[in-house]
């Protein structure tokens, strides 16, 4: 086979998360950093070379390429000429079929930022087969959404393992700060999820099975708990209430269980909420934040309210966080996991940019990196074969020091 003439190409450079990573791409890979050969993708060449003048010089000899999320010609195209491509072309459920079709089918490593579980679902359903005989490695939720969840719990059963040579089988994980914003991409993946989740019974279903990004036959019948409401938490001491995420990181997580062999455990429970504080005051933040998030999926899945957000309260597509609030951005992440035997053990996973942008973005850049340089030896891909993999099922170690190192990430065992 020809050598590709790039090591990742960013398919929806001009979109908003497409811009901070090629900025991000732009800064590390250059200098004494690591060498990467990349470019630029998408439909419109004037809005390309708006991304490389943004770049400065670093964008000038930019390579880019004009291709259509639609045109299945053009997509083979760009994958020829490439390792792996690098996807912020959403909502994934409107527009990112035809490239992962094209991955599939043409052998090319792909990763997303996508949070969206029944598109992931259908995906895996029509092109796993095809992935496993091209050797493609597709690796969705490759930004906050999944990677500090699915790879703490990864983080915390390594070190289960290191102190009592079996896993814990039940984790919770609790978001004790963040702060951050939703860009108008974001909100489209989920109004969208909405939409057709109204529309149709089997995929309301579907969205309330804790399993459903799982295997075929993964034998899992654990009962799951959910945080849907306002609940105290005893392990952390606090009230704790729904975290929007939730829905997303645990399915993908479960997934990576059966992925791994039930290296969790057959019986393992996961599941996700938001601390709010102890007392009255916790309370009464825990009841504001679970009513708040119901008034919105409400108002989101009645057909008039919802286009009454759109066009008055939620963010437009290209809209999002300001430069300063991606960088003042910051989110804290605790887990806490539990042997059958009743041993305890706590981590932490901290990141130091607004989560859904600054912090992605990224998260997003090194597993990209990591699919292009760590699992590629001689030109040749080693690791994991074809397939749909999560984060903490395709990348290793390397993956986690990339994070630390180039990505504002920390994975530490804590005491409380």
């Amino acid at each position: 086979m020809n050598t590709p003439s790039y090591d990742i190409v960013v398919f929806g450079a001009s979109s908003f998360v497409g811009q901070i990573l090629s900025k991000y791409l732009a800064e590390h890979f250059s200098g004494q950093n690591e060498s990467l050969r990349w470019a630029i993708a998408g439909r419109s060449e004037s809005k390309l070379n708006e991304v490389k003048r943004s770049l400065g010089a670093a964008g000038q000899s930019l390579p880019i390429i004009v291709a259509d999320a639609a045109n299945e010609a053009q997509l083979r195209a760009m994958c020829a000429q490439t390792r792996v491509v690098v996807s912020t072309v959403g909502p994934y459920a409107l527009y990112g079929e035809p490239l992962v079709k094209v991955c599939a089918e043409s052998g090319t490593d792909y990763c997303d930022l996508t949070g969206e579980t029944p598109w992931m679902r259908r995906m895996i359903d029509r092109y796993e087969a095809t992935a496993r005989q091209s050797g493609a490695r597709i690796v969705h939720c490759c930004g906050f959404d999944s990677v500090p969840s699915d790879m703490g719990v990864r983080f915390l059963q390594q070190q289960a393992m290191k102190q009592w040579g079996a896993p814990v089988t039940s984790v919770k994980m609790r978001v004790k700060s963040m702060k951050g914003g939703a860009s108008g991409g974001t909100v489209a993946s989920l109004v969208n999820v909405v939409k057709e989740a109204m529309a149709d019974p089997a995929l309301r279903k579907e969205l309330a099975n804790p399993y459903s990004l799982c295997p075929s036959g993964h034998g899992f019948t654990a009962r799951q708990h959910a945080v849907n409401a306002a609940e105290f938490d005893d392990d952390f001491g606090a009230w704790a209430a729904p975290f929007v995420m939730a829905a997303i990181n645990e399915r993908v997580v479960h997934r990576s269980n059966g992925l791994s062999g039930q290296a969790y455990g057959e019986r393992f429970t996961y599941d996700e909420g938001m601390l709010t504080g102890s007392g009255v005051k916790g309370r009464l933040a825990a009841l504001a934040v679970a009513a708040g998030l119901s008034f919105f999926t409400a108002g989101i899945a009645i057909g008039p309210t919802r286009r009454l957000l759109e066009r008055f309260v939620l963010p437009k597509p290209g809209e999002g966080p300001s430069p300063e609030a991606q960088l003042t951005g910051r989110y804290d992440l605790r887990f806490f996991g539990r042997t059958d035997q009743g041993q305890t053990l706590r981590a932490k996973v901290t990141g130091d940019r607004d989560p859904g942008y600054g912090s992605t973005g990224k998260m997003l850049g090194q597993a990209a990196a990591s699919l292009a340089l760590d699992h590629v030896q001689d030109g040749v891909k080693v690791g994991r074969g074809g397939g749909f993999w999560t984060p903490a099922t395709m990348f290793d170690d390397r993956f986690i020091e990339r994070l630390v190192r180039h990505a504002g990430l920390r994975f530490e065992q804590v005491s409380s």
